[in-house]
Parts: structure tokens; C-alpha cells; sequence
């Protein structure tokens, strides 16, 4: 199909908006059943497809994405000029589409080929993981790191996928008792037990708030041969640690290197549902069929988990109903009810969302934005909500409270255990998550053939009509069970993901 051929708008009769599916001339007709653009209309934006008055809700997808600000011709070009937000109010109906998964028999269901932990979890990945419990020990971290992985360290252990200094900017200065702490230790704790690690480093100042003591108590972890700790000042600097730590590295190799893929039931597979850099394809390519894939490995026995809510905020109302009980979709209006008095605290509103590269693709409101996010979740049930960086325990599809900045939403993400992450992506992403393999996803074909070195797929071609939904959902399927077995990722094949390990700081530091 050429560029002249492909469809205009994705039209949808419910809707007063249609989204551009292609950029529009001042005077085109938007395909044969819309109306003709009155001014040039941006390829991802919408253009209003009636007249709609000063007031009136302004619907796409069926859903209200806010208020005209002020009367809209048909074929206008409708974004922030003359679209406003307005407060989400939606019918919640808690668990009206709560539905039976359709679950396949054990016999039929797929597997990948995975790290066998024991009760640790099956991992995707064997790496050995460095963590700095203080940003005071980023540096001593990042420099173990280097030896094995630049300076010839893991040379004879090819089953080793990499050591990983996983560093931040926190871990002093902040009260015990407040949710910043409790957030930083348990994606600490997340982790140092992730099964995509086969061996555990941590590292401390020594002097600092957060303790290693206090969250080796508190999470019952115990030492071992494949998990030490260490703290600066104790060993007598830095030259002292880095030796003493690579010493303690050189001792877990052989252990590590030694583990061996094996047959795993999907149960073992969880699965990070990401999106970042969204446009306005998003809502209608890439997420829809990472949705469908969802649903996929549900049916399969795996676990997907959903986040960022900030970006589920106005289409929240699409979880509840399809939430397994009361107490989940309370749980998760709960949560959202939290993110308003926070962003009130903090002299912000959940409409702050869209990024400025949001709204250059396409998206204006924050609901407009949700629509497209939620649906990366598919269509089944919602089994359980958890709180920031919270072990996934519950098989199927499940949410976490995260903010919707991608480096700290997927480290709770993977500190709840998920051992892949899925990333859809309209305006380009260069990010990864050690150790967790990260598959980027394209939501047009612009820019998957402009930045095709970091896009994994694309699902651009359901807009040109030369794709589906179902089809390009069966990819990501298919991709998933593939990188889980062992595949490399173009941002693994990039080297990405030992800068993304970002605990979400909350509360005052002092």
C-alpha cells in the first residue's frame, strides 16, 4: 500500500474526534465517510469529525477525553488550542466484566526455558547483581562492575550474562518510619531475591540511614555463598572494598556460571507491561496488541502487571469493572485517591502527565493518554493491586501503584518480580532494565524505520491496514517466549538497563 493509499482516520461513529492517520492538508477529505480538514492536521492528532460546542464532552475511543474550550468546527484540528480537561468522574461498577479467563488445559499451555532458583523463582536472566544500598557506594559498585564486565572478569564463564551495579541517588537523609524508606528498602529486597540473578553483592558507606542490618532482619534474608554483604568504612575504603568484593565475585562464579536452562511452565512468567514516549497511535497499535498478548499468556498460566498510575487515572473505571472482587477495585481507587492528594501536596495535578513529546504526537489530556495506557492490560480479569515494588504473588493480570516515570515504574515493577518487560513506544526509546530483558515495541512505522536499531517490533502496520491486532499481539507472544528462553533484546544487544534502576523517592530528605 503507498503512503497515498493508506487510511485516512480510524473512524469510530460513537466518537466526535477520529484519530489522523496520516498527516491531512488544509482542504483533504479525511477519507470518504469524514469530513474535509480545514487546516493541516498532523499525522497521530485528531480532527474533529462534527461540530461540537463550547462545553460539550469531547469523546474518543467512547470515552470522555475532556471539554471544548471553545467551539469546534468539523475538520478542525482538535488539541490543546480548544481542548480542555475536565475531572473524571466514570461509573466505576465494580466487577460487571469480570469474566471467566478461559485458562487452557496444563497440557496445551507453552513454556520458555529458564533458571531454575528453587523457591527464588525461574529466571530469564543469570546475572550476578552489585547493589549500593546508598548512593555513597555508587561509585565502588560501578567499578566492580567494570572489572568483570570491561576488563576481562568473567572471562571462561560464558553462562554469565553480565555483573550489574544497580546504583541510585537515596539511601540517607530520609526518615525510617515514612513510605520513601519503606519503598527503597523493598525494591532493594526485590532485588537482591530476583531469580534473574544467580548471585548478590551489597554495599554500604557504613554511616548511613539506610542500614544493611535493619533490611536483612526485616525481609529474613541471610548470607550466603551467592549472597554477601559489606559496608566501606568497615573494609578501610575504597581500593580495600573492590578488591575484598572482587574477591567475594570470583568466589560465586563458578556457582553461577554452572546454572543451566531448563523447561518452565509460564507460571514462572512475569511479565512487565510498559509504555513510554506515547502518541497518539499508541491507543490503537502497540497497546492494543501487547493487550492481546497479555491475555495470551494469561490464558497460558503467566502473571502481567500493569502500572503507572498517574496514566490509568479517567480510565480507571475499565479495571474495576473487570476487577475479581470489591476489595481489588477498591484497592485501586484507592490508590488513585492517594495520587491526588500527593500531586495536591506537591502543587501538581495528575493532568501535569502528558510530556511534551506526548502532546507532539498527538495526546493532550491525561485521560486521553489513559485510554491508550490501560489498554496494554488486555481484557482479563484484574486479580489483585499491589503497592509500590510489593511481591507479585497472584497469577494473571495484575496492576502496581507506580508513577508514571518509566525508569522508577519498571524497577518496582522488577523488584515485584517481573522477569521481562514489554515496552511499547511512539516517539523512540533507548532504555533497558537489568536485569530484566526489556522488548521495545513501535506504535507507527516512522519512526520503527527511523530508530530501528532499538525497536524490537513493529505494530505499525495495523494503521495502514496491513496488520492486525491479533496478528502483531502473536508476535509479541511469540517474542516474549523467545527473550524469556534466552534471546537477547536490541537493548541488550546495546548494552542498556545499568542506568534505569531508579527507587521512587517519596517524602522529605532532610
Amino acid at each position: 500500500m503507498s503512503p497515498d493509499e493508506n487510511p485516512a482516520i480510524l473512524l469510530n461513529p460513537a466518537d466526535s474526534v477520529a484519530v489522523a492517520l496520516r498527516s491531512l492538508k488544509a482542504g483533504e477529505a479525511a477519507g470518504p465517510e469524514g469530513p474535509v480538514a480545514v487546516e493541516p492536521i498532523p499525522r497521530g492528532h485528531k480532527i474533529a469529525l462534527r461540530a461540537i460546542a463550547k462545553g460539550e464532552e469531547v469523546r474518543k475511543f467512547g470515552q470522555v477525553i475532556g471539554l471544548a474550550s471553545r467551539p469546534i468546527a468539523p475538520g478542525e484540528h482538535v488539541h490543546l488550542q480548544n481542548l480542555a480537561m475536565v475531572d473524571s468522574h466514570p461509573d466505576h461498577a465494580f466487577c460487571v466484566e469480570n469474566r471467566d479467563p478461559g485458562l487452557l488445559p496444563e497440557a496445551e499451555r507453552a513454556s520458555f526455558m529458564g533458571y531454575d532458583r528453587g523457591l527464588g523463582g525461574v529466571g530469564t536472566r543469570n546475572y550476578i547483581g552489585v547493589i549500593s544500598t546508598v548512593n555513597c557506594s555508587a561509585t565502588v559498585s560501578r567499578y566492580i562492575a567494570e572489572h568483570f564486565n570491561r576488563q576481562g572478569g568473567l572471562q571462561g564463564f560464558d553462562n554469565v550474562d553480565g555483573v550489574v551495579a544497580l546504583t541510585h541517588g537515596s539511601g540517607c537523609a530520609i526518615g525510617t518510619k515514612g513510605e520513601g524508606y519503606e519503598y527503597l528498602t523493598r525494591v532493594i529486597k526485590g532485588y537482591a531475591t530476583h531469580p534473574n540473578f544467580g548471585g548478590i553483592l551489597m554495599i554500604g558507606l557504613g554511616c548511613e540511614v539506610n542500614q544493611i542490618r535493619p533490611i536483612m532482619e526485616h525481609y529474613k534474608l541471610e548470607e550466603s555463598d551467592r549472597f554477601r554483604t559489606m559496608t566501606i568504612q568497615q573494609l578501610g575504603g575504597t581500593r580495600k572494598t573492590i578488591d575484598a568484593a572482587c574477591d567475594m565475585i570470583r568466589q560465586m562464579l563458578p556457582q553461577v556460571n554452572a546454572a543451566r536452562r531448563s523447561p518452565q511452565s509460564l507460571r514462572h512468567l512475569k511479565v512487565a507491561l510498559e509504555c513510554g514516549g506515547s502518541d497518539g497511535y499508541s491507543g490503537i497499535t502497540a497497546n492494543p496488541a501487547l493487550g492481546y498478548a497479555s491475555d495470551l499468556l494469561v490464558r497460558h498460566g503467566a502473571t502481567t502487571v500493569l502500572s503507572e498510575t498517574p496514566e490509568i487515572y479517567g480510565a480507571e473505571h475499565l479495571l474495576t469493572r473487570r476487577a475479581k472482587s470489591p476489595e481489588v477495585a477498591q484497592k485501586l481507587l484507592d490508590r488513585i485517591d492517594w495520587w491526588r492528594d500527593y500531586t495536591s501536596r506537591n502543587g501538581a495535578e495528575l493532568n501535569n502527565n502528558p510530556s511534551f513529546g506526548n502532546k507532539e504526537g498527538g495526546l493532550t489530556t491525561i485521560l486521553e493518554k489513559s485510554l491508550g495506557a490501560v489498554a496494554k492490560g488486555g481484557s482479563m480479569p484484574l486479580n489483585a493491586v499491589y503497592e509500590y515494588a510489593e511481591p507479585v504473588t497472584a497469577q494473571g493480570f495484575t496492576f502496581m501503584d507506580t508513577p508514571g516515570y518509566d525508569p522508577a515504574a519498571v524497577t518496582g515493577q522488577v523488584a515485584g518480580g517481573c522477569n521481562v518487560v514489554c515496552f511499547t513506544t511512539g516517539r523512540g526509546s533507548v532504555s533497558g532494565w537489568k536485569p530484566a530483558p526489556t522488548i521495545k515495541i513501535a506504535t507507527n512505522t516512522a519512526m520503527f524505520e527511523h530508530m530501528r536499531e532499538d525497536m524490537d517490533i513493529n505494530c505499525g502496520d495495523i494503521a495502514r491496514g496491513t496488520d492486525t491486532i491479533e496478528a502483531a499481539g502473536q508476535r509479541i507472544f511469540d517474542l516474549i517466549l523467545a527473550v524469556a528462553s534466552g534471546e537477547k533484546t536490541v537493548s541488550e544487544q546495546f548494552d542498556y538497563g545499568d542506568n534505569e534502576f531508579v527507587p521512587w523517592q517519596v517524602g522529605a530528605i532532610t
